[in-house]
């Protein structure tokens, strides 16, 4: 073995570098190797010499490259094949996991559940190889690997290549394709022509064995396995497991039928009886229901599901019989309750598939935002794995797949199981968007403009940059028309909020109408007035990229947006949803908060908006001034307000969002975030108003906290986590007149944020998730590698440092206030860790932020925050709308 590892290696010298042997298969040994092109891990399989000696290397690759084009997220693709000094090869992704039949070794029976979700998974991948003609003639448990418990397919095709290659000559290589306890009984006769049927034979013996511990026919040899797979019936599931539902039961039984006419016709048919807890054969139909017990969920979700389809058929009979088909349907409104404990906002974040069969909406899962999938056929929304931190869902035009942005890059996941992927991981800000032929995946990127990315994974292309010459500050919200050579998208900026069209290939853009959120189906433009409070439609002409008759108003009351968040979805089959709700009246008060937590109005005649997620207060140095970022009609800005209750004035008037302010050491300016440069970046203003806003520092990322240190020499900033994704918040620090570049201060794999200097200068205190939560630390400034302390014991957030400098406030995972002692001499020290009091949930304080949100009295004796006086909503709720294309037609110009 060495020295054919040694001569693989130097066959291979100039593509591979051959790190170490992994395994040996029934037709090839596997070598881990580094592909130097492209810097990454791959698998080298090198076919058995006795094979390779028979099959040629050109009618091999010739064959394998039938294989090459199969694209699913179940399939693991094939990156390259050829042959190298004798040697004939193929190379896989190396993927680090375990093979299913790993995974069977070590726990013999798989729970229901999971065996089904792998079978769903696998059959997806062989029905989208079967539709390409592709047979896996070698489905088992040794070519399932499971990467993150989510299943691939290895060696897709492989065997195909090999038979068609060998040209009928295995019998002089010794091997044989198929192992022997999943060979289908048309392999196991040597029918040379298989179909799916065969494949889905393999895999039903597959489920067969997770579900019961065994294959359906065991024996002493391969000969004896062969003759019962051809003679004998595999015993009903049910004996060997008594909880098996009785559908999957029956879904099993039809897959390993004899005759492969009786088995479904494809893998999809397999998978869908496999969720249909309605399915049985029509011979064992009566006996799979007596045999049901009234018990466990599997058997109450079953009973639902069965008078839910019974119910829905009846209708659907009705419905035939009661209106002919001439006759339009009637249009309907219902209200779709989502749990309460879900904690929907309504403000959009959700989506709707092409059919209008599927909605997935972000909601609340286990303390963190999830996406959820509902069915209109189905009571329940169930959660989709893969999705926490999830935010504004866009389901796939083959409604198999979901995408989603998250921490600043884009996963995409499939809706029945599958390995997820991440695309597009630096700087993107919102509001992914499918192609019409699922092949692209459209952004905003805040640096770039409109952006889009292969939907398989590949570079970044710009599609079009924001014109900063008409006044634009970012687009949003793109619309790939049908046809996908035109698009229209959202853009903000100093004429407001309307919508332009662009043709992709041409580069050419035309204005439309003042408008948000523009989604297209029908042959109509829908899109939202700019307060966001009606659905508009419109005739529309995707070829010409011109309205082709009025717009009317086809649904008022929407919730008004947060944020610029989707707030409806349209089907093309005409099913509308919305979310409907007066806007959100967010009104706060400035308070302030003792030691024991007893809480009083600063001035109570003066209340704000503070915005989104950018709140955050600031007092000066002498106390007496507050900043505050104050939404407006537009965008945030920065407004000085003189304590208690004297006036306040608005010190910055640009379109962009200006957000979270801090004071200059000296108490006379203030320093704050805004994208006006195209990303977010430190401006200074002074506090009186007057003069412009100074740019101090910009990033190649974006900075999203931003402070001076005491004596105003360094200039200490956070970068933002959307560009990276997780560990892409970093501290970064420049003096002013001696730094041409920012110094990178606490760069790791983690979050660093909320950070905060001593008043002594020399220390710098902030929150990392290092440990996968949350907690205080502290670094010695600026010399941050002379040592760290952990100062929060089992979660902290928000450091703020007392003016004492012998006290580091902040909040605990149980939402408290905690003061905790320090020393700061020659070296650092917690000495004492006091809690002041409980935090009401009426004050802004959320765990998932990024930055402290309050801020410490001179005296150390108070705190100040900010209380929601407000915080009511009409709503939300959401409305579903059936054949709404009825009532659009009537209402628009034809």
């Amino acid at each position: 073995m060495p020295e054919i590892t040694a001569k693989l290696s130097t066959a291979l010298a100039d593509r591979y570098r051959i790190e170490r042997h992994l395994g040996e298969g029934g037709m090839a040994t596997v070598y881990l190797a580094e592909d130097l092109k492209h810097k990454r891990k791959v698998a080298v399989k090198v076919l058995r010499p006795e094979l390779a000696a028979v099959l040629g290397a050109e009618r091999f690759v010739q064959e394998i490259t039938t294989t090459a084009n199969l694209q699913h997220p179940h399939i693991l693709p094939l990156f390259d094949s050829g042959e190298a000094d004798g040697f004939l090869y193929y190379v896989m992704p190396y993927i680090e996991g375990e093979t299913l039949r790993d995974k069977l070794n070590r726990e013999t029976q798989l729970g229901i559940d999971e065996a089904v979700s792998i079978t769903i998974a696998i059959a997806e991948a062989l029905d989208a190889a079967h539709q390409q003609g592709v047979i896996h003639r070698d489905i088992k448990p040794e070519n399932i690997l499971l990467h993150n418990d989510l299943p691939m397919v290895a060696d897709f095709g492989i065997a195909l290549a090999v038979s068609a290659a060998a040209g009928g000559r295995m019998t002089e290589t010794g091997l044989s394709l198929g192992t022997p306890h999943y060979m289908s009984p048309e392999q196991a006769t040597a029918e040379k022509d298989l179909t799916a049927r065969s494949d889905v034979y393999s895999l039903g013996c597959m489920l067969y064995e997770m579900l019961t511990g065994e294959p359906p026919h065991t024996g002493a040899s391969a000969q004896a396995i062969v003759m019962k797979i051809v003679t004998d019936d595999a015993r009903p599931v049910t004996e060997l497991r008594k909880s098996v539902p009785p559908h999957v039961a029956a879904a099993t039984a039809k897959s390993l039928e004899k005759l492969a006419a009786d088995r479904f016709a494809t893998a999809k048919g397999f998978a869908e009886a496999l969720t249909n807890q309605a399915f049985a054969l029509p011979a064992t139909q009566a006996a799979a229901v007596a045999g049901a017990r009234p018990s466990g969920p599997w058997n109450r979700v079953s009973i639902v599901a069965t008078a839910v389809a019974v119910i829905l058929t009846v209708m659907t009979l009705w419905s035939w019989l009661r209106v002919p088909p001439e006759v339009s349907q009637p249009v309907t409104r219902v209200s779709v309750l989502i749990p309460e404990e879900q904690s929907f906002d309504g403000a959009g974040r959700f989506d709707i598939s092409r059919d209008g069969s599927l909605m997935v909406y972000e909601g609340l899962g286990e303390g963190i935002d999830q996406l959820w999938a509902r069915r209109w056929d189905a009571l329940d929304a169930t959660p989709i794995r893969d999705t926490d931190g999830a935010n504004r869902p866009a389901i796939s035009p083959d409604d198999r797949e979901v995408a989603f942005n998250i921490a600043g890059s884009i996963r995409v996941v499939p809706l029945q199981g599958g390995v997820s992927r991440t695309l597009a991981t630096d700087s993107v800000n919102c509001c992914v968007r499918w192609s019409p032929d699922g092949v692209w995946l459209y952004f905003y990127d805040i640096a770039r403009g409109l952006s889009r990315v292969p939907a398989a994974g590949g570079p970044i292309e710009v599609v079009t940059q924001v014109d900063t010459a008409a006044g634009d500050v970012f687009n949003a919200f793109i619309e790939i028309l049908p046809g996908g050579k035109a698009a229209v998208y959202q853009a903000n900026g100093v004429s407001g909020l309307r919508l332009l069209a662009l043709d992709l290939a041409a580069g050419e853009v035309k204005e439309l109408s003042p408008g948000v959120f523009p989604r297209y189906s029908s042959g109509y433009l829908l899109f939202g007035t700019p307060d966001g409070t009606t659905l508009m439609a419109a005739p529309f002409d995707v070829e010409k990229l011109e309205f082709t008759g009025s717009a009317t108003p086809v649904a008022e009351g929407l919730r008004t947006p947060a944020g610029g968040n989707t707030y409806f979805a349209v089907s093309q089959t005409g099913r509308l949803i919305y979310a409907a709700g007066s806007a959100t009246e967010r009104s706060y008060e400035v308070v302030w908060v003792t030691r024991e937590g007893q809480v009083t109005a600063v001035d109570p005649d003066w209340t704000f908006d503070p915005g989104g997620n950018n709140r955050g207060v600031s007092l000066s140095p002498d106390g007496t001034q507050l900043a505050v970022s104050i939404l407006g009609d537009v965008n945030e800005d920065i407004w000085i307000k003189q304590l208690p209750r004297g006036p306040s004035t608005r010190i910055t008037f640009h379109d962009a969002q200006d957000v979270r302010p801090r004071w200059t050491p000296r108490g006379d300016a203030v320093t704050f975030l805004s994208e006006r440069e195209g990303r977010a970046s430190v401006f200074v203003k002074r506090a009186s108003g007057t003069g412009v806003a100074e740019l101090l520092l910009t990033h190649e990322f974006q900075l999203w906290e931003a402070l001076f240190s005491p004596d105003g020499e360094w200039l200490v900033a956070r970068t933002g986590g959307q560009q990276q994704g997780a560990g892409g918040r970093d501290v970064w620090a420049i003096r002013a007149g001696v730094d041409t570049l920012p110094i990178p201060l606490v760069i790791t794999d983690f979050d660093e944020k909320a950070i905060a200097l001593s008043p002594d200068g020399r220390w710098l205190a902030y929150e990392s998730d290092e440990t996968e939560r949350n907690e205080v630390y502290v670094r010695p400034f600026p010399d941050v590698d002379e040592g760290k302390w952990t100062v929060s014991i089992a979660g902290g957030v928000m450091p703020v440092w007392a003016h004492s400098g012998r006290e580091l406030f902040y909040v605990n995972a149980d939402g408290e206030m905690v003061a905790a002692q320090v020393q700061t001499g020659s070296d650092f020290a917690v000495t004492d860790r006091s809690v002041l009091f409980a935090l009401d949930p009426a004050l802004l304080f959320r765990q998932n932020e990024q930055y402290a949100m309050y801020d410490v009295a001179p005296d150390d004796e108070r705190f100040l925050m900010l209380r929601a006086v407000s915080f009511q909503e009409a709503g939300p709720e959401l409305i579903l709308v059936e054949n709404f294309f009825e009532e659009l037609k009537t209402k628009t110009d034809p």
